[in-house]
């Protein structure tokens, strides 16, 4: 299925849902289904409220941030791949020291020690 449109309350087409939802109402999806010929008009409404108090959240990482990644000695070719993307190895921590942008570019994500 793929979503073509999504209305926000208050445009053209959302009329008869806003009457129906009042401030309930979030959004109106079309989907269309290419396999069944169908197209589907969804809502998302909200259904619970609750009080939240936020927590500051980690900076997301930059490109350029350093990371430390663990790779086992009988990996050869990751470590290659590693070495080739530029990473350090840190005999120390025993681990491989490379910039953010290399580990998702390897897609070693997981990998990443000291979260």
């Amino acid at each position: 299925m793929e979503t073509r449109l999504t209305l926000r309350p208050g445009m053209p087409g959302t009329k008869k849902l806003v009457a129906r939802y009042r401030e309930r109402l979030v959004c109106v999806r079309y989907l269309y289904d290419q396999t069944r010929g169908l197209r589907l008009k969804t809502v998302e409404l909200v259904i619970e409220e609750a009080p939240w108090r936020g927590r500051a959240r980690k900076p997301r990482r930059q490109d350029h941030d350093l990371v430390a990644v663990r790779i086992a000695w009988d990996e050869t070719d990751l470590r290659i791949a590693v070495k080739k993307a530029g990473g350090i190895w840190r005999p120390r921590q025993k681990l491989w020291e490379m910039t953010w942008e290399a580990v998702r570019t390897l897609g070693i994500g997981h990998r990443v020690v000291g979260e």
